[in-house]
């Protein structure tokens, strides 16, 4: 694993597309994983940008993620509790079932052969498209190294 590459990467990503208004993205995190690991092996926060993730709610989040069940499942970020709203091969996206804002709140799950990448973002189908651009700028570095 090239880990000086991961970081130099998000860093340069992050300062671009994450956080402060205007940027498409509220919060990112990058997750260590291996689903084909043993069960004994953790997945560790790799990066995390604009949210401070709890080890235990990202394993939790990691178990979702292993068990599949995104039709029947709901899972959490913080207090937010979020549906799954569409899968695809590599990714899937959901939205926040007890969101305040008027426009809503949305995640977008990325799986690389050695990471989970989850990005946050704030508002609808113009956000979703924009946070979606900027999850694909990040995951194409990954994969070219296969990462």
């Amino acid at each position: 694993m090239d880990w000086a590459f991961v970081n130099r990467n998000w860093e340069k990503w992050a300062c671009n597309s994450v956080g402060s208004d205007g940027q498409p993205l509220k919060a990112a995190l990058l997750i260590n994983y291996d689903p084909t690991g043993p069960s004994r092996l953790l997945s560790t926060i790799a990066e995390e940008e604009g949210i401070e993730a709890d080890p235990i709610e990202v394993g939790e989040f990691v178990n979702f993620v292993k068990r599949a069940n995104y039709q029947t499942e709901t899972f959490f970020i913080h207090s937010n509790q979020y549906v799954v709203t569409s899968i695809h091969e590599n990714w899937f996206s959901g939205r926040c079932m007890n969101t305040s804002k008027p426009a809503g709140e949305g995640a977008i799950l990325y799986k690389t052969p050695s990471f989970l990448f989850l990005a946050l973002y704030d508002g609808s189908i113009g956000a979703a498209s924009r946070a979606m651009a900027a999850v694909d700028r990040f995951v194409w570095q990954l994969e070219r190294r296969n990462l």
